[in-house]
């Protein structure tokens, strides 16, 4: 009788733990941010369009920076040849950063939204008037 006395006192312990963060966060949602993408490189396009299509940019674009850094760092390439055949220079400044020249609406709220660390301004920082620059 004492162990099932337990083991229901444990399970409500276990469970009220559980729900604990949920009731917490009740209501505290955030929408999701509308991404800028209203920068005056961008305006001035006649095609408006990514190196690559705009669903594999949202879901797998630091996969591909992550795989820039690898090929330029460890086996030095520099040129991206994109699913349509055009070559870019594999570089967030010259290349991404040219077009979203807004890191602080286009990046960061997204990722302040995802709880994501950005790790890429520790190379790449902002300078203090919020240019960015070769760190």
């Amino acid at each position: 009788m004492a162990r099932r006395k337990l083991t229901l006192i444990f399970i409500g312990v276990f469970c009220l733990i559980m729900v604990v963060p949920f009731i917490l966060g009740a209501g505290k949602a955030q929408s999701a941010p509308k991404l800028d993408l209203d920068t005056p490189e961008i305006a001035a396009l006649d095609v408006k369009e990514c190196i690559e299509p705009v669903e594999y940019m949202r879901s797998s674009h630091m996969t591909l920076l992550d795989q820039w850094r690898n090929d330029v760092v460890r086996e030095g390439k520099t040129a991206y040849v994109s699913s349509t055949g055009q070559v870019y220079e594999m570089s967030l400044d010259d290349t991404c950063l040219s077009c979203h020249s807004n890191p602080d609406q286009f990046c960061e709220s997204c990722h302040a939204y995802s709880n994501v660390d950005l790790y890429c301004w520790e190379c790449h920082g902002l300078t203090d008037d919020g240019v960015v620059g070769e760190g």
